[in-house]
């Protein structure tokens, strides 16, 4: 596939590649059990460009474009998938929208210091009665003077507990359903804000998922990201690149079950040699780098897309949906090959499996990915 990344998309590969073996792999088991946001890991990154890969240099980005984007996180992902999804949520979720949809103002005020990693930015939409189903937002944002008054309880808030800024959804017309929400800029400083329940979860442990509360609070008009009622549109646009986010993700945490169970297979010996030379091994190796292969493309595909300015919303959900699906496999059958060491916390085959499960659920899950995906074709014939 290098045939199809430029000079410079293989530098970063490499470059950030190094940086995952020798720093994040390290430390990831240990802050996967201990649940621990890797912080310094964060802060290297941060130096390296890679919190505000595909930003202009203008707002303190690093210049490049979404397949370095693609590449950087799923590099990153192969060591962690935890900080591949910090990285992730804070790029996709909190800086773009501010970077699309926010004012002069807003973008010189929040975007130096979030690209810069200095401020960690987090995104929230979801409710306990709002997952799939936006329309239901039960959060409300009150309009008193020149003041929004926002009320209400977010939850599966990614970077939640160390987030200083939030893309945040709010009613602002509960009549009006998907059509009467709107966006705002939240400072986790805020008096009323605070963070709620911080989840135990199944797999990326190191990486935060909470519930927000929102008691009274004020907000200037300021606050308001784009345009009052339109933040169900804004909302999707963003979850569009964060799908390719979580698609990148995927690609790595596939990429790691495949070497990890042809490492595995090599070093193993049964019936007097390494089970690798056995052909039931060697087809499910096989299986596996058919899926990782076919969802690397699409998701290139998509960033090539998105680069190019292109609507790309399908491709989006297509390649979230297989590279999801693809992570899911890869990682059961690194546990089939590694038997029942697979099985045990020793071996990484089972964080694998953990860390796969949620992509095939957050940013979308893989049902609303196929309504996007058959929606789109039935309205263009």
């Amino acid at each position: 596939m290098d045939n199809l990344l430029s000079e410079e998309h293989i530098m970063l590969r490499d470059m950030v590649r190094k940086f995952a073996k020798e720093k994040i792999e390290p430390v990831s088991s240990d802050n996967e059990h201990n649940k621990t946001f890797p912080r310094d890991i964060i802060n290297e990154a941060s130096e390296m460009g890679l919190m505000g890969i595909a930003f202009p240099d203008e707002y303190g980005g690093a210049g490049m474009d979404y397949i370095s984007y693609m590449i950087a996180i799923e590099e990153i992902s192969r060591a962690c998938a935890s900080t591949g999804v910090i990285i992730s949520a804070h790029s996709s979720l909190a800086c773009d929208p501010i970077y699309r949809f926010g004012t002069e103002e807003q973008k010189q005020k929040y975007l130096p210091d979030m690209l810069s990693g200095q401020k960690i930015g987090a995104f929230s939409l979801s409710e306990s009665n709002a997952g799939s189903d936006a329309g239901n937002t039960q959060t409300t944002a009150v309009k008193k003077g020149d003041k929004w008054i926002l009320n209400g309880s977010k939850l599966w808030a990614t970077n939640g507990r160390e987030a200083d800024v939030f893309v945040l959804l709010a009613s602002t017309d509960p009549s009006l359903k998907t059509k009467g929400v709107t966006a705002f800029i939240v400072e986790a400083d805020t008096p009323g804000y605070s963070v709620g329940k911080v989840e135990r979860k199944l797999g990326i442990r190191a990486s935060s998922t909470t519930e927000i509360i929102l008691d009274n609070v004020e907000l200037p008009e300021s606050a308001l990201l784009g345009e009052i009622n339109k933040g169900f549109k804004l909302a999707m646009v963003t979850l569009d690149g964060g799908r390719l986010g979580i698609a990148s993700q995927a690609l790595g945490i596939a990429r790691a079950s495949i070497e990890d169970a042809i490492k595995y297979a090599k070093e193993r010996e049964q019936f007097g040699q390494a089970i690798v030379n056995f052909q039931a091994i060697q087809w499910m190796i096989a299986d596996m780098w058919c899926q990782y292969e076919s969802a690397w493309l699409l998701t290139w595909r998509a960033s090539k897309m998105k680069n190019e300015g292109l609507n790309y919303s399908r491709e989006a959900a297509m390649a979230k949906l297989v590279a999801s699906e693809a992570a899911m496999f890869c990682a059961n059958k690194c546990i089939q090959i590694h038997g029942g060491n697979g099985y045990t916390e020793e071996f990484k085959a089972e964080r694998y499996y953990r860390d796969a499960k949620i992509t095939e659920i957050y940013e979308g899950t893989s049902e609303i990915q196929r309504l996007v995906i058959s929606r789109s074709l039935i309205m263009e014939r």
